[in-house]
This record gives structure tokens, sequence and C-alpha cells, in this order.
């Protein structure tokens, strides 16, 4: 099974940035897609915010598109979540998995906690 470890969250300023990491313990090169999923504080649901196809497509949800940019670093195994311009409501933890989830291939990580607050 993989193992995702998701890095870079903290504690910033409304209108600043971060930089989120997910390293997989294995080759990421044959997953279909990875993405970027969210946890608000309260909520249960994860909700997925940016998705990256092994093409290099991306998605990303509404409420991020224009100050959130998926990447994958192949040689690295790594997944990545520049966001910039970051709001109150980005607060949340984020976690990295495949695109839908495949428990039996990976298990969630423990997440990386942003807190955008002033």
């Amino acid at each position: 099974q993989v193992q995702l470890v998701e890095s870079g969250g903290g504690l910033v300023q409304p209108g600043g940035s971060l930089r989120l990491s997910c390293a997989a313990s294995k080759s990421i090169v044959s997953i279909n897609a990875m993405g970027w999923y969210r946890q608000a504080p309260g909520k249960e649901q994860r909700d997925l915010v940016a998705r990256i196809t092994r093409y290099g497509d991306s998605w990303y949800a509404d409420s991020v598109k224009g100050r959130f940019t998926v990447s994958r670093d192949t040689v690295k195994n790594t997944v990545y979540l520049q966001m910039n311009s970051l709001k109150p409501e980005d607060t949340a933890v984020y976690y990295c998995n495949l695109v839908p989830p495949r428990p039996s291939f990976a298990s969630w990580g423990q997440g990386t906690q942003v807190t955008v607050s002033s």
C-alpha cells in the first residue's frame, strides 16, 4: 500500500501563500490522477479541490480556481499544491490521495493543517 505524507501547512494571514507537499512512498507515474482534498472545521466530508492526471491535466473547484495550482514531480514521487491569495474560508486540514480514493492502494495520510487568519 502507498503511504502518503502531507506537509507544508501552517498559519498564514489572508492574502498570503503556502505550498503544500505530498510525498508518496512509491512511484506515482502510473497513477491516473491524484488530488488535494480538504476538510473544513466541523465538517465530516473531505472535498476535492484540485486534481492532476498522469498526463498533466488539472482541474480545480470553483472556490479555488485562479488561486491554487496543483503539480507533480514523478522523480520525487511528490504532488504539490501552491496556494495563493488565501482566504479565511480556505482554513481546513488538507489531504492528498488518489482521485477517486482507492483504500486498497493508498490510505489517507495525517493531513496538514492550514489556518488563514489575521
